[in-house]
């Protein structure tokens, strides 16, 4: 069976604790389950203090085979980050711009050039979803078509090349759109000369979206993800044409588990019977939350399991 475990971003002590709460102990060098595997949801990096001890921790689990790990928007950005834009002479995949570098600063004060690469390179390997039958792993969004566009991609490009790469920074293309929605959810614009303020102050023009449920004939106060953002959204429905592609989750599909959002209650709930989200802000004054699987298709909240800071 499986633990669950949610965005971490360099917060190695919760980390520890967390783990050795569900019955992780340090075993050959990495931390193992004597019947149980842990599944990362992505997001290792960036924000926290002790992300090189987090990367170290995790990357020993994998190798050790004591757990899996998809890939976070914040690993593929800093692959982007690190990555030549081969077209552009002295440009990079994902500008160095003031918002950029400062999202991604703690990781490059962090690690040595040298430690950098080689994470990097090792971030070339994860995955970007995971199906394991009857359960599923996505850092921010599941969609049936959209994870078909990124296995055709991996397809025609033999892998997470670099051209893979290359072709989800592409705006252009439908691989971008695929690995958007994969990695940073399911967006709604808003009304023209409405917005509203992030969690690290950005003005936003677009709404993240409850992708796992119906948004048709919804308010956007009501579709947004996390909830605590509707305080300032419009208290008006949905146009049928900004809908399309956001049709929900359906209820009898396997488990899904994502993490990205960064709720903010104090205690884990589940998004809906089958969807849960492992994210509860570690990063900004929250928890490290992690969910134990046993098979069960329809979740329950007492399975949740969190540390504080």
């Amino acid at each position: 069976m499986y633990d669950l475990i949610g965005d971490i971003h360099g917060h190695a002590d919760e980390l520890v604790r967390l783990l050795e709460r569900l019955g992780y102990e340090r075993r050959s060098g990495f931390y193992a389950h004597p019947t149980r595997k842990a599944v990362f949801v992505g997001d290792f990096i960036d924000r926290g203090p002790k992300i090189q001890l987090v990367l170290e921790i995790v990357r020993g689990m994998v190798d050790g085979r004591s757990a899996l790990a998809v890939m976070g928007n914040h690993e593929l950005n800093a692959i982007a980050y690190h990555t030549q834009h081969p077209r552009k002479p002295k440009e990079f995949l994902r500008p160095h711009t003031p918002k950029n570098t400062s999202q991604h600063e703690e990781t490059l004060l962090q690690l040595p050039e040298a430690v950098l690469r080689d994470y990097l390179a090792w971030f070339n390997t994860l995955p970007l979803y995971l199906d394991l039958d009857q359960l599923r792993v996505a850092h921010a969004c599941w969609d049936e078509q959209m994870i078909a566009v990124v296995a055709d991609g991996l397809k025609r490009h033999g892998g997470m090349t670099g051209a893979f790469v290359v072709e989800t920074h592409d705006k252009a293309t439908d691989l971008f759109q695929a690995v958007e929605v994969i990695l940073k959810g399911k967006e709604l614009e808003l009304p023209a000369g409405v917005t509203y303020t992030d969690k690290d102050g950005h003005e936003r023009t677009a709404m993240r979206v409850k992708w796992f449920d119906t948004v048709a004939g919804a308010r956007f106060c009501d579709c947004a993800l996390p909830p605590n953002n509707n305080e300032s959204l419009p208290d008006a429905p949905v146009p049928a044409e900004c809908v399309m592609g956001i049709d929900g989750y359906r209820v009898d599909a396997p488990p899904v588990f994502c993490g990205h959002y960064w709720l903010h209650d104090k205690t884990p709930s589940l998004l809906a019977e089958n969807v849960a989200c492992l994210d509860y802000s570690v990063a900004k004054d929250g928890f490290l939350c992690a969910y134990r699987w046993d098979g069960e298709q329809r979740l329950s909240d007492d399975k949740f399991a969190w540390v504080s800071r």
